[in-house]
Formats: structure tokens, C-alpha cells, sequence
């Protein structure tokens, strides 16, 4: 980890402004989530905080039974401290966090970040037709 940086799992450090406001304003996957929601995703997950001192600067959350499945949802690194490898760093976290060993497949959705995730061997599906979802009924 950048010496300047830390990543940790205690939700009691969770800036939920700072999330909120990044995914409320900044996330295309998300924008206008309303806090509530941002805070009852948080309180149902397994979340991770990157942080400068006590700044909260990136977050990513696992939606997991922390036994079979796990879906890697709303990464992000603050823009003003992108370029410094710590998305990088945190996904490496996450999928070693000792909780999450084990699970048989991980699963994320991005338009944008398909090299980042490769690095660690996520990959596109090779039968998408095993795929199904259902389409969020209401919007942000």
C-alpha cells in the first residue's frame, strides 16, 4: 500500500457523506441513489474504506453470503487520487480479505474498467447466455 494510504474494513470509519456524494453525483451506475439507500447497501455488505490520514478517498463494497457468492459493487477512487495504483491495491485487498476466501465466483458489472479487473482474473462471461437480471423497476 502507498505509506500515504491505508484500506480497512471497519465500517465505523465509513465517511457516508463522501460516499454518498461520489456515488450520488459521480457514479454513472447510480447517480441520484438517494442516501438512504447508499447507507442500507453499506449496513448489507461487507465495505471497504481507502484512506489518506483520516480522509476517506475510495470505497468498494462486497454483497456476499460470505460463503458461496459475492458481487463486487461500487468502486471507486476519489478523482484527485486516481493515478496512484490504489484501485489497484484495493481490489487486491478485498479479494484477499480472509472472510471472502472460498466463495465460488465473484461477479461485477462495469462499462469502463474491464482492465482493471483483468488483472486479478475476472473475465467476460464465456456462456453470457447463463446470465439472467432483472431490470431495476425504479430509477435514482
Amino acid at each position: 500500500m502507498n505509506e500515504d494510504y491505508t484500506i480497512s474494513a471497519d465500517k465505523t470509519k465509513l465517511d457516508i457523506d463522501v460516499i454518498h456524494r461520489f456515488l450520488s453525483e459521480e457514479a454513472y451506475w447510480c447517480l441520484n441513489i438517494p442516501r438512504e439507500i447508499v447507507q442500507r447497501s453499506i449496513d448489507n455488505s461487507v465495505c471497504f474504506g481507502v484512506y489518506q490520514g483520516d480522509n476517506q478517498v475510495g470505497f468498494a463494497r462486497m454483497v456476499t453470503d460470505l460463503a458461496t457468492f459475492g458481487y463486487l459493487a461500487d468502486v471507486f477512487i476519489l478523482p484527485e487520487h486516481r493515478g496512484k495504483g490504489l484501485s489497484k491495491q484495493l481490489v487486491a485487498y478485498i479479494l484477499a480479505y480472509p472472510p471472502l476466501q472460498g466463495l465460488r465466483r465473484i461477479m461485477l458489472v462495469t462499462r469502463d474498467a474491464h482492465g482493471l479487473y483483468k488483472q486479478f482474473g475476472f473475465q467476460v462471461s464465456d456462456n453470457p447466455d447463463n446470465t439472467m437480471f432483472i431490470k431495476a423497476f425504479t430509477s435514482y
